[in-house]
């Protein structure tokens, strides 16, 4: 059997791993075993996903925590490598663009050891967030790349990827949302919190551009004052936001505005319902674009650019920035009429792994195959 190294460490990463770790295992020839590096590692980050998504337990934690983009990206390759020296596996796997993506990838193409990256050729053109950097540094590493979008295939084959190397497959993160939907369904999240379908409105936000940059957070608590008047606004908050809000002085504006419930982060299951039955949904995350594509809610992005443009062309979703006019006008128009139904983006039918754990599959029986 060939060991496929799954390298999960971000909560957007168990969302990914999941369909991934199940589908390989539909080939005796794989041998998938999960390697969490613990990028995030407390209960509602990370062992709450494991449980509600079906995931078994990691067959390596690696317990690196957080840290600098520098230290954090250095602790989990000091730690992968002799893991990966011990193994050596046929392939790693890696998905998205956490910091654990990168980093996992550097350390096997530094060993001959193969690496596929799912979701690659995602760009947002935007070099300033370390998710792009991750991003462009993997796929420029990776033996087979796996497209999530059309836009995703174009950007590889403009830099210059084999096009033997490119697959699209379709998107992962809709096999789980897909996978889930029904027992989301059974989640009360609403009712704890005391909330009717469609007449509320929801908040993530996390990326630094937006948490570590005070007055660019101001702006958009400008934007979020008026919303909550209009619709209870549930904000679920990132650990990494509530140390921002109280180190720029913030937290206690943000606890005093009227309409706005602040919770702690909620696991999978819950999340999926809280968005599903949401008026609009607000965030700076790319999975979260995705998802509101599919489960055909609004969507105000918090940046002026995003590395998932189907959902902008196909989707529900609108890019606002942190100008409170634009987020308050998009929102307004949002208010006005439904979200699009039905533009379901090319191959996200929730068989994007299965896809994946063929075409793996086939390279370690050394066919290889065509390329999408």
């Amino acid at each position: 059997m060939a060991k496929i190294f799954n390298v999960c460490g971000a909560r957007p990463n168990f969302m990914k791993i999941a369909p991934l770790v199940r589908a390989c295992r539909a080939y005796p020839q794989l041998e998938p075993l999960i390697i969490h590096t613990g990028q995030h590692y407390d209960e509602n980050m990370s062992d709450l996903f494991f449980r509600q998504l079906e995931i078994p337990p990691p067959d390596v934690n690696l317990g690196v925590g957080s840290g600098s983009h520098a230290r954090q990206t250095a602790e989990i390759m000091t730690r992968f490598e002799p893991l990966l020296l011990e193994h050596r596996p046929e392939w790693v796997v890696v998905v998205g663009d956490v910091n654990s993506t990168l980093a996992c990838a550097l350390v096997a193409a530094k060993l001959s050891v193969r690496v596929a990256h799912v979701e690659a050729g995602l760009r947002s053109f935007d070099r300033s967030m370390p998710e792009e950097i991750n991003r462009l540094l993997t796929d420029a590493i990776s033996e087979l790349l796996f497209a999530s979008e059309p836009s995703a295939v174009e950007n590889l084959r403009r830099e210059g990827i084999p096009q033997e190397k490119i697959h699209f497959v379709g998107n992962v993160m809709i096999d789980t949302l897909r996978a889930n939907l029904a027992r989301a369904e059974r989640s009360t999240v609403l009712e704890q919190l005391g909330l009717q379908p469609q007449r509320y409105s929801v908040l993530t936000l996390h990326r630094p551009n937006n948490v570590d940059d005070a007055p660019a957070l101001a702006r958009i608590l400008d934007a979020l004052e008026e919303i909550a008047r209009d619709l209870p606004l549930v904000f679920p908050a990132h650990p990494r936001t509530r140390q921002n809000l109280a180190r720029s002085g913030l937290q206690s504006r943000i606890e005093s505005i009227p309409g706005l419930v602040l919770t702690e982060p909620l696991g999978y299951l819950d999340f999926l319902k809280l968005m599903s039955r949401a008026a609009v949904v607000l965030t700076d995350s790319g999975g979260i674009q995705e998802e509101t594509t599919i489960l055909g809610v609004w969507c105000l992005t918090l940046r002026d650019n995003t590395e998932r443009p189907i959902t902008l062309s196909s989707g529900t979703n609108t890019l606002v920035g942190s100008d409170p006019g634009r987020i308050i006008s998009a929102y307004r128009r949002c208010r006005g009429q439904p979200a699009p139904q039905g533009a379901i983006p090319p191959l996200w039918d929730g068989r994007a792994a299965e896809r994946i754990a063929a075409i793996l599959a086939e390279h370690v029986n050394g066919s290889g195959t065509e390329a999408a």
